[in-house]
């Protein structure tokens, strides 16, 4: 088992070394959501370069894929009616430029009248060791303009419009109490939660199909620990000059080594998430 751990490890820092001119390309990392509150399931496609084309069917409001590590490169993503034809004209399309280490969520928001696919760029560069970092994607047609804090009063974001997303900001580490109401007052919704010191956070906010406000925390990128369900803990967040690649990541490797694997684990095409 030693020797199994040690193989692992040399694998690894193999795998963590700067990269050759026959790899300079590099990787970064992409993912997918449905935000428009009115706007019915629909099948998603991904596709560029050498990658095999990706595709995420039946992809319903408040969805969010895993992290794509994709080679650098320009994608493209295209949106059709869920159960549609891949020949069928897709309703919505755009490009993403993958650059290496980077990280975005390419989202469709808005109303169905006007909706649109965007492509937020993820900062997944990990904060202090004594801090944490979090961003609001506001996707609540309920509450067009809302207001973010803790249930004591501090204050992560006010007036954050329908169908956009802050940057992100550094807060305490701990237990929370995130607070999300109607700027000018009403229903507020409470999501009990504790940030990770070290971690990256997307706070969403979705409309509750029982009323009222749905606030959702994504991780997006990790110190340490195991890979989060939801949003995933990926490496980009260490590219960054002094910034230690996160833990979760380093985790993911050496069991993908043990089990045989890394290279496949690492290298091969991405699968498709549903």
């Amino acid at each position: 088992m030693v020797k199994r751990i040690a193989a692992a490890l040399v694998m690894l820092a193999a795998f963590l070394a700067p990269a050759t001119p026959a790899a300079a390309a590099g990787a970064g990392y992409v993912r997918l959501a449905h935000l428009s509150p009115d706007t019915p399931a629909v099948d998603v496609y991904l596709k560029g370069g050498t990658v095999k084309q990706q595709r995420f069917d039946g992809v319903a409001y408040g969805a969010m894929s895993d992290y794509l590590r994709l080679p650098a490169g320009t994608y493209s993503v295209a949106m059709r009616k869920a159960g549609a034809a891949a020949s069928t004209p897709p309703v919505l399309t755009t490009q993403v430029t993958v650059e290496d280490g980077a990280a975005y969520t390419v989202a469709g928001v808005g109303r169905y009248a006007d909706l649109g696919l965007r492509v937020l760029k993820d900062d997944l560069r990990l904060p202090g060791r004594d801090e944490s970092k979090i961003r609001i994607i506001q996707a609540s047609v309920r509450a067009p303009v809302l207001d973010v804090g803790g249930a004591n009063g501090r204050s992560i974001a006010d007036g954050v419009a329908f169908a956009t997303t802050t940057a992100y900001r550094e807060v305490n580490p701990g237990k929370w109490t995130v607070k999300v109401q109607p700027s000018g007052g009403g229903r507020a919704s409470d999501l009990p939660c504790t940030l990770g010191a070290g971690n990256v956070y997307s706070l969403l906010v979705l409309d509750d199909k029982n009323g009222g406000l749905k606030p959702e925390l994504h991780i997006d990128a990790a110190r340490q620990g195991g890979v989060p369900q939801g949003g995933v803990a990926t490496g980009a967040g260490g590219t960054r000059p002094g910034s230690p690649l996160p833990m979760a990541l380093l985790l993911a490797g050496v069991s993908a080594v043990l089990a045989g694997g890394v290279v496949v684990v690492l290298r091969r095409r991405p699968r498709t998430v549903r």
